[in-house]
């Protein structure tokens, strides 16, 4: 795979409106918007039942202008992220290979990031709906840490929650780190992004 194909699609996971504007289950919907507050670009609704923005993202080697990237959310709840996501990539002829998800993850540290391609969706419903929706699992994901709930706290409840005041600021800072993240997915390739963040 080479970093000049295109256009890439990059969706974030979560649930629309106000009430879970701010939960850790809307951290894929964060990282988008930190990139389009980035390119100085707006959400706009298409007709696939997302919004999307059609931007360029980081540094191609040289200094050249990043490749096309549509950045997206789905306007339908986590659980049936599937549909709007194979529409649109239908819609913009983008296979598994330049399809890029974020999404939340429980299985990791709180403010971690994670590189994978393909494999199992461990128990998380948005990858699951997309998986059968493209009727395939060989995309890539940005995995999101936040961590297990604390005690017996519910995971629904913990994920569903709003993120306090006073962690805001530090998960603004694992946004715009995720975002760097997906720049260099999409500048310089899949592989290289992966190996660059887990070495850190």
């Amino acid at each position: 795979m080479t970093a000049d194909r295109g256009p890439w699609l990059v969706v974030g996971l979560g649930n629309p409106g106000a009430e879970y504007a701010h939960t850790r289950h809307n951290a894929g919907r964060l990282v988008i918007e930190a990139l389009c507050a980035r390119a100085g670009a707006r959400l706009t609704s298409h007709r696939s039942r997302t919004h999307t923005a059609d931007v360029r993202l980081g540094t191609l080697p040289g200094g050249a202008p990043g490749p096309r990237v549509v950045l997206a959310q789905s306007d339908s709840y986590m659980n049936t992220s599937g549909g709007p996501v194979s529409a649109l990539a239908r819609f913009l002829g983008v296979g598994a290979d330049h399809l890029l998800v974020v999404h939340d993850d429980l299985d990791l540290p709180a403010h971690d990031l994670r590189l994978k391609r393909g494999g199992g969706e461990g128990g998380h419903r948005g990858l699951l709906s997309i998986s059968q929706a493209l009727g395939t699992r060989d995309y890539h994901r940005l995995r999101v840490g936040i961590g297990r709930p604390p005690g017996r706290q519910d995971p629904a409840d913990f994920v569903l929650a709003p993120l306090s005041q006073r962690d805001r600021p530090d998960w603004e800072v694992t946004f715009e780190q995720a975002a760097d993240v997906v720049e260099d997915v999409v500048a310089h390739g899949f592989t290289q992004a992966q190996q660059t963040l887990h070495s850190r």
